[in-house]
């Protein structure tokens, strides 16, 4: 169920998210911020089924909105124009990006009461450990 998601989600944990960026083309200068960033995560399900999924940091906010199973246009974090689609798999939000003939798959699931984001890029994962705020 998607309602497991719903709430602030703040960042506690990231691993090897640097070289995650690097393989999705992100620049460094834009590295280094997405690297200092502390992103809170806030997601939230309307009567509709929409859901609304929003990452707050002091750099930027960005924030989508989507129904699970339909594709939509996304303007990521850094500035990537992407195709999105996001299902729910085996208790995990799948997200999947495509954009320039590439493709990327980040992967949110809650295990011990934390909310986990691994980010694939090929062979390159990254792992984003998030905890949920009272």
């Amino acid at each position: 169920m998607v309602e497991q998601f719903v709430g602030t989600w703040k960042l506690t944990a990231s691993e090897n998210f640097d070289e995650y960026m690097k393989a999705i083309g992100v620049g460094f200068a834009t590295r280094q911020v997405g690297n200092m960033a502390k992103p809170n995560l806030v997601i939230n399900v309307d009567d509709a089924g929409l859901i609304t999924m929003r990452s707050e940091s002091t750099f930027k906010t960005k924030e989508i909105q989507f129904k699970l199973d339909e594709e939509f246009d996304e303007n990521t974090a850094d500035d990537r124009n992407t195709k999105t689609i996001i299902t729910f798999e085996n208790g995990k939000l799948v997200q999947k990006q495509t954009w320039d003939g590439k493709s990327t798959t980040l992967e949110r699931e809650i295990q011990d009461g934390k909310l986990t984001a691994k980010c694939i890029m090929g062979d390159v994962v990254a792992m984003r450990t998030y905890e949920k705020e009272a």
